[in-house]
Formats: structure tokens, sequence, C-alpha cells
């Protein structure tokens, strides 16, 4: 290999080992793996927002969703939720330490879909001329 070389592929620890049962992995990607749980820590990086904002800021989400999306967030310690004493109640949310110290990585996802959305594109529609008859969407 060449000094000029640089290694692109991170070294993982496997999870599933008897050494390393679970790598912690499985956990949070369940909260901050889905779509939802994504676009509102992208919409709160930019700052506090009310639940209207979110929900209108978040193309296709529902009120249930928003609703448990953001209790589960909280729940994890990365959204804080605040209530204000008024008629009617006016509730916002932002982000954690926690929370804010995550919105590194998923601009780093974002960065690499954008970077890679054409090609992600053309290797789909390769595939599906392929394989016509295939289930896979």
């Amino acid at each position: 290999m060449s000094d000029s070389h640089i290694q692109v592929t991170a070294s993982l620890d496997p999870c599933g080992l008897d050494e390393h049962p679970d790598c912690g992995i499985r956990d949070v990607l369940t909260r901050v793996g889905d779509k939802w749980s994504v676009l509102v820590i992208v919409e709160l990086a930019s700052g506090i927002r009310r639940f209207r904002e979110l929900q209108r800021s978040i193309d296709g989400i529902s009120q249930r969703m928003l609703t448990l999306t953001v209790r589960r967030l909280e729940r994890d310690g990365l959204v804080t939720r605040t209530v204000y004493p008024t008629v009617p109640a006016q509730v916002t949310y932002e982000l954690t330490v926690l929370g804010a110290s995550l919105t590194h990585l998923v601009k780093q996802l974002a960065d690499w879909s954008l970077e890679h959305r054409e090609v992600i594109a053309h290797s789909r529609a390769d595939y599906d001329a392929q394989h016509p008859d295939h289930a896979i969407r």
C-alpha cells in the first residue's frame, strides 16, 4: 500500500459475539434509525420548535406519529419538551446536549445520501431491469 493510500472503511467490532453480545447499536438504531426520528432531529437542529411547526415542516407525518416520535426521543434524553402555562397550552421541543451531539452524524448521513443519490438510483434501475419480476422496492 502506498503512503498516499487512505483507508476509508472503518474497522468495526461485530455485535453478537460471546465477548461482545450487544454493542448497543441495535438499541440506538431502534430510536434514531427510523425516518421520523431523524427528520425531527434535523428540524430541531435549527432550534426550538412548537409542535405544529414540527408537523408542518415534516412532510407526511401524522399528529399521532409526531407525538409518539417526540415522546420516544424525550424518553431517550434526546429532546426536551417544555409546556408553558397558557390557554391553550403552548408546548415547545428542543434538542438536549445529547441530542445535539447526534446532529453531526445525521448531517454526515444526509451529505452521504446526497452525494450518492444518483449512483443508488442507477443501481436500483439496473437491478430492476435485470430482475423484472422481483418484489423488492
